[in-house]
């Protein structure tokens, strides 16, 4: 395995040819390819040694004094950096180059492309912040924890504004088929459904802003903000959208002070690293065997904190946004698509009957209301037109009156 040695004169390389050796045989290491005698070394894996001035700060690193301690118990391994003060001077030989490439070895794009791939956390987010309709939010909610138990994944498009700003409303939450498990939850994507939810959307001025999903209590257990499945999920999804402000929300149960259990939401953007790597093709999508599913596991080496890997913790590709909620223009009490009861007919009567005290343009002001009544009108034309006269809470007219009303008595 190849060591990186950081000292004074820059960053070297030492290969160690057995796993398991010692501190003492990796100074022995140093003394033959670097040429520094083994009793003029202090090594530490603390950076703060190349700081030191002084011999007395200097013999203050002792975490790699005791030459019989096995480099593995330091957490030492291939592409591990381990810092070197000595005393004295040394000449430094630079590479030699031949037409074999750097260090005799040819190197290949995909080398030159993963010295390059180094992974790191984006401290901010191109989202300053995400407020969620009340409604929506709770209609959501309410499923998961009350109907569902949280027993199984569930999942939705979230549909909304983008302010200049970065500023993200959700209004309302689409539904899609979908079958979920413990583990795992598949998108069953319509895309007729799709294309009326994208005219409703157009036309009352929104469109698709983010997904969210929620998680199951067995996965309360697991030490990990996202799984390596829910990564993939996300960013497959963030990068169809192909908006920076796009936003991913996670509704998982947990357990308060006082031992009961409350509903919590939390959302994030997918890092524009994360979002690369899953267009270039670095994911590892066929997971399978023993994953850790805090880890996501690349095809090829990345850096991660100096070292070479296949496998990053998922944190690394996920950013905060901050969380709000609002009363938006939509209500959400009609029944809900693609649950597990399908939504009849009558629903649409009961509905009318109920808000028959309102304006007719409030009384279909629900999204998912809409959705039921554009599978009977032209996408291309009625449905945004009926939509926009919601968003401007308008007179319907009579003509689009008559056929919701003949709908519901159908």
């Amino acid at each position: 395995m190849m060591i990186r040695i950081r000292s004074r004169d820059g960053l070297e390389r030492v290969r160690i040819d057995n796993a398991q050796a010692t501190v003492g045989q990796l100074r022995s290491a140093i003394e033959l390819q670097l040429r520094v005698p083994t009793h003029s070394q202090t090594l530490s894996t603390n950076q703060n040694l190349l700081l030191a001035k002084t011999l007395a700060e200097i013999t203050r690193f002792t975490d790699m004094l005791d030459h019989n301690t096995r480099i593995s118990a330091l957490n030492i391994g291939h592409g591990s950096v381990v810092y070197l003060a000595y005393e004295g001077e040394r000449t430094v030989t630079g590479p030699v180059f031949n037409p074999a490439g750097s260090f005799g070895r040819k190197m290949t794009v995909d080398d030159l492309i993963a010295k390059q791939m180094r992974i790191t956390r984006q401290e901010n987010p191109h989202c300053e912040l995400v407020s969620f309709d009340r409604d929506a939010a709770n209609a959501f909610q309410n499923y998961v924890n009350e109907t569902l138990a949280f027993a199984v994944k569930r999942g939705g498009l979230m549909y909304g504004t983008v302010s200049p700003e970065g500023k993200v409303e959700v209004d309302f939450i689409y539904e899609p088929p979908q079958q979920g498990t413990e583990e795992n939850l598949i998108l069953f994507r319509d895309p007729d459904e799709e294309k009326l939810v994208e005219a409703i959307a157009l036309g009352l001025g929104m469109k698709r802003v983010g997904f969210i999903f929620s998680q199951t209590v067995s996965q309360d257990k697991k030490h990990y903000t996202m799984s390596n499945a829910e990564i993939l999920q996300a960013v497959e999804l963030h990068t169809e959208s192909d908006l920076k402000e796009w936003v991913t929300a996670v509704v998982k149960l947990e357990v308060n002070e006082d031992g009961g259990a409350d509903v919590h939401f939390e959302a994030f953007q997918m890092s524009d690293m994360c979002v690369r790597l899953f267009k270039e093709g670095w994911f590892e999508k066929d997971i399978r065997g023993e994953v850790d599913p805090k880890l996501s596991r690349m095809t090829k080496d990345v850096v991660v904190a100096g070292k070479d890997t296949r496998e990053v913790d998922n944190d690394f590709f996920l950013v905060v946004v901050k969380i709000f909620d609002h009363q938006g223009p939509l209500s959400s009490t009609f029944p809900i698509e693609n649950r597990n009861v399908p939504v009849p007919m009558q629903a649409l009567k009961t509905h009318l009957d109920r808000t028959k005290s309102l304006p007719f343009v409030k009384r279909i002001s629900d999204f998912h209301l809409l959705l039921l009544i554009a599978r009977f009108l032209d996408v291309n034309a009625d449905v945004p037109a009926l939509a926009a006269c919601v968003q401007a809470q308008a007179t319907i007219p009579e003509g689009f009156q008559l056929l919701i009303e003949s709908i519901a008595s159908s």
